[in-house]
């Protein structure tokens, strides 16, 4: 299977925050390239270029969210469709919206505590 390429931007809560939501997509697409780290940003990033092979993959326990998150996942339709699959069911989500482009897919997710 191609290498998987997703994006995720992170506002709201905390670094520990993005941080929890980062290991839970970990179990959907393995371990992420870049991870947020900036303890005073006001937007994290995270990035996955790999795939978690299938039979290994599965959502991590989330943890609880100090505050609400909002999440943007862009990337290929399948990773970001996986993404927020990932994330609806780990945690208390609301779809925020999407946008489709020619070959990628943008959507916004806000996780609540």
């Amino acid at each position: 299977m191609p290498d998987t390429q997703l994006t995720v931007t992170f506002s709201g809560g905390d670094a520990d925050d993005a941080r929890t939501v980062v290991r839970v997509l970990e179990g959907t697409f393995g371990d992420a390239d870049q991870r947020p780290s900036a303890e005073r940003a006001t937007v994290r990033v995270a990035t996955f270029t790999g795939e978690k092979p299938a039979a290994a993959a599965g959502a991590a326990d989330a943890g609880p969210l100090s505050a609400p998150v909002t999440v943007t996942v862009q990337g290929t339709p399948e990773a970001v469709r996986r993404a927020s699959d990932t994330l609806t069911r780990s945690f208390t989500a609301r779809d925020e919206g999407a946008v489709s482009g020619d070959q990628e897919q943008e959507r916004q997710l806000l996780l609540e505590p």
